[in-house]
């Protein structure tokens, strides 16, 4: 059993609160990520979570027991970081030898738990070699092998793969999710990147400011975004968010005017005012004609993408964002003006002040049925 609970988790560095009152708890075996901007709090969590960094208050249990002031050593926890702690003077098989040496395992059960990991991440060949000529994915490989040799309750990573290069961190991405579910082991894993908690994460914690907005299931995340912060920072390229005002079921802003959809303001009872739009960019319909509905814009740049373009626009001096297969968009140049229609079942609505989401139109109806 090696569930993570965490209650009103609080760190702060003089006057300023890096983490404030965090309450979270993570089932065994689940694999989740602490997702957000630099200086969110997620390292400053996983640090705590590891006894690196001890908290202003609060309390943290690994597997019902309580370990928030205990030392690193009587935590059970095993911790991967951001550049690759090895041992250059010791041989790929020492560095992973070392912390069963510490724990006084003997010399053959040191052999055989070293040998089994190697085989788990397809290092055996490198076991005798020095570190400082293994290639960067090898590095990584031996650096989350000295997490795994100690057989720890919960696995903490912060950022492995953040400085190798893209194709290696797609394959990376594909190596570390099959071996986590694999071994079946509680997994944090921090990180900034979007592509990563998407592709690999059972669910995600979204952090800003030291504070915890959404914690879910990596598709709720993108279509059930708790706030805005959450809606825009989760997906590529990020929600467009426009400051609009709503008058009798029309969403006005400076450039162009969009229709809610029939019954769903009064639904959710969305009273008339100022507010927030979101539209992501892979919900906008383009024409050279007038759309019913829809508003013209000026082109400013076009991004080509292979199997897709992502076009800029003008919209009453805020930038708006639209990607579209190649093809549909290929008529299209910078200075053209383009008809756009926002998908009216696929609009959000947030409150200006507090951001938080009032209404999602892409889960109206699937949510009554």
């Amino acid at each position: 059993m090696a569930e993570v609970r965490v209650e009103r988790l609080h760190r702060s560095f003089g006057q300023f609160t890096a983490v404030g009152d965090l309450s979270f708890t993570i089932a065994d075996g689940e694999f989740v990520f602490f997702l957000g901007p630099s200086g969110c709090g997620k390292t400053t969590t996983l640090r705590m979570i590891a006894g690196l960094l001890m908290p202003t208050s609060g309390r943290i249990e690994l597997g019902g027991r309580n370990v928030t002031f205990l030392k690193p050593r009587y935590r059970n926890v095993g911790m991967v970081f951001q550049s690759n702690v090895l041992y250059h003077h010791l041989s790929v098989y020492e560095n992973l030898a070392y912390p069963l040496k510490v724990r006084g395992w003997s010399a053959a059960d040191i052999r055989r738990k070293v040998h089994e990991v190697a085989e788990l991440l397809q290092i055996t060949g490198v076991l005798h070699r020095g570190t400082e000529g293994l290639s960067g994915g090898q590095a990584q490989r031996v650096a989350i092998g000295r997490m795994l040799v100690r057989d720890a309750d919960v696995f903490l990573m912060d950022e492995p793969i953040s400085h190798l290069d893209a194709k290696l961190r797609a394959h990376m991405r594909a190596e570390l999710r099959h071996l986590q579910k694999e071994l079946g082991r509680t997994t944090l894993f921090v990180s900034h990147d979007q592509l990563e908690a998407m592709s690999m994460a059972d669910r995600i914690a979204v952090m800003n400011g030291g504070e915890l907005l959404q914690l879910a299931p990596p598709q709720e995340v993108f279509d059930r975004p708790a706030n805005a912060f959450v809606a825009g920072f989760v997906g590529e390229p990020q929600m467009n968010i426009l400051e609009v005002t709503l008058d009798d079921g029309q969403l006005q802003a400076a450039g162009f005017t969009a229709t809610a959809p029939s019954g769903w303001l009064a639904q959710h009872r969305i009273a008339p005012g100022p507010m927030r739009l979101g539209i992501r960019p892979e919900h906008v319909e383009t024409a050279p004609a007038p759309l019913p509905g829809g508003f013209a814009a000026r082109l400013e740049a076009m991004e080509p993408m292979g199997a897709e373009n992502l076009m800029t626009f003008d919209l009453g001096g805020q930038p708006f964002k639209v990607r579209q297969t190649t093809g549909q968009s290929d008529d299209f140049a910078p200075g053209d003006t383009v008809h756009l229609r926002p998908r009216p079942d696929h609009l959000y609505l947030f409150d200006l002040a507090s951001g938080r989401t009032l209404a999602q139109a892409a889960f109206t109806d699937r949510s009554r049925a």
